[in-house]
């Protein structure tokens, strides 16, 4: 029978090597994914992805939040595809939503089982960002209200929260002044009852993930 997988290759950015080595063991039990190598710290990475073009990379969260943010920012201006996957012994959600910011396609602990792994690899080769069900375990209490009370302004300040931007920003982007902005926000707050940017943004993010289309796992995947 003829195998009609699409091969996808996958590299592993690592600190701990034994730790790379079962990841590498488990990929092998996946026929969809081909081992692309491995690399023990970030620069190592960088020239992984110039040698080998590994079309997922396995990025270890250690190496830290600022190092990862900053890496991924480096190689979107380099133009490097390979897609991010952030994985650690714990994520908390505004650490996984700076990396999806930055361009991370997905988000997995170090914890997660096989078929999670796989899940993941699946959803991320397909073209579809996945992150594991346990980094939502904190989020706040669902919005008070819908998102529908919002003006189409607010809705608009709302979605550019979501994806990061600052008030400065924001006012640019609009074309309204910083303080109108700031305005928008108490609104947005007290329509939503959701507090902060931050809560904000992880609300949205959470909105944004549909359920997988694949077998049931501990992941969702999200556009």
């Amino acid at each position: 029978m003829t195998n009609t997988y699409i091969t996808r290759t996958v590299g592993i950015c690592e600190s701990q090597p034994i730790t790379a080595e079962g990841l590498k063991s488990l990929l092998g039990q996946l026929p969809q994914f081909q081992f692309a190598g491995a690399a023990g710290s970030l620069e190592a990475a960088s020239e992984l992805v110039a040698k080998k073009a590994p079309e997922i990379l396995i990025l270890d969260k250690t190496f830290g939040v600022q190092p990862l943010l900053h890496w991924m920012l480096q190689n979107n201006i380099a133009g490097r595809t390979a897609a991010v996957v952030v994985w650690g012994v714990s994520i908390t959600e505004s650490e996984a939503l700076r990396y999806v910011q930055a361009g991370a396609k997905g988000i997995m602990r170090k914890t997660a089982d096989l078929n999670s792994i796989a899940a993941c690899l699946r959803a991320v080769s397909a073209g579809t960002n996945w992150m594991e069900d346990a980094v939502f375990r904190e989020l706040p209490r669902r919005e008070r209200h819908g998102r529908t009370d919002l003006t189409p302004r607010e809705a608009q300040v709302l979605e550019l929260v979501e994806q990061g931007l600052k008030n400065k920003e924001i006012a640019r982007e609009l074309g309204i002044r910083p303080g109108t902005v700031k305005i928008h926000l108490k609104h947005i707050f007290e329509k939503t009852g959701v507090k902060g940017r931050y809560g904000l943004a992880l609300s949205g993010l959470k909105r944004a993930i549909a359920p997988p289309t694949a077998a049931p796992a501990a992941g969702n995947s999200f556009h």
